[in-house]
């Protein structure tokens, strides 16, 4: 139920930027109003595999019509206004679009790229949002504005908790022998280099000991960090097996 707003878009790679944003954040209701230039086909060239968003693409005349149906309409802005405003940064308001969207619909409105929303477009908004910027150059990308937001309402709704992707292949952890083994295959080829030349040998050690513990290896990469040191001796010294 939350729907995306463009207010007079002027060019048709930002439209496609925006409904690739989408894609990322499984969004998929863009309406847009009076756009100077859209094509699908073009769009779909920009932002691959977007034809189920680009499906429900909604083109109207004005304002009005785009937001007819909303239960809450949040306008962006990157100038200070001197009318009196309910202003709201990105992440606080992305916690009240979620809830207001479980009631109808909730726009996420942007304006045109030169200009922005008017006052009068403004007026139509229950809440007004800041995307903080450095004060001397305070414009964003259209896309990028859009895209902010729609990160700050998935960690509204909770995506930073999810878990991230295991890798394909999840080997066990390294066993102690396979650690020890690693470590002893690296002061052979340290001493193969000549690396403890001035230093004492066993603090040297003790440090690399921390380094391989800090973070628990895997057998996988224990096996492969111990065959480099192996390796590495190797050619600086032919016997070292």
């Amino acid at each position: 139920m939350i729907r995306v707003v463009l207010d007079h878009p002027q060019e048709l790679v930002n439209i496609a930027h925006v409904v690739r944003a989408m894609k990322n954040f499984a969004l998929k209701d863009l309406t847009l109003v009076a756009p100077v230039e859209y094509d699908t086909y073009r769009v779909e060239g920009i932002a691959h595999r977007s034809g189920d968003v680009l499906k429900r693409v909604r083109q109207v005349d004005d304002l009005p019509t785009a937001l007819a149906d909303c239960v809450h309409v949040v306008g962006f802005t990157a100038r200070g206004r001197t009318a009196k405003r309910n202003v709201q940064r990105p992440r606080e308001a992305a916690v009240e679009v979620l809830a207001m969207a479980g009631r109808g619909p909730a726009a996420l409105v942007f304006g045109r790229e030169d200009k922005g929303l008017s006052n009068d477009d403004l007026d139509r908004c229950h809440r007004v949002v800041v995307i903080p910027t450095d004060d001397a150059y305070p414009s964003m990308n259209l896309a990028h504005a859009v895209t902010v937001m729609l990160y700050e309402l998935a960690l509204a709704r909770g995506a930073e908790a999810g878990p991230l992707k295991t890798p394909r292949r999840k080997a066990p952890p390294a066993e102690s022998a396979l650690v020890e083994s690693l470590v002893e295959q690296v002061e052979r080829a340290l001493a193969a280099v000549g690396f403890f030349k001035g230093k004492q040998r066993s603090l040297v050690m003790r440090t690399v000991r921390e380094v391989v513990h800090r973070t628990p290896l895997d057998q996988r990469e224990a096996k492969l960090m111990r065959a480099m040191a192996i390796e590495a001796a190797k050619k600086l010294v032919p016997t070292v097996r």
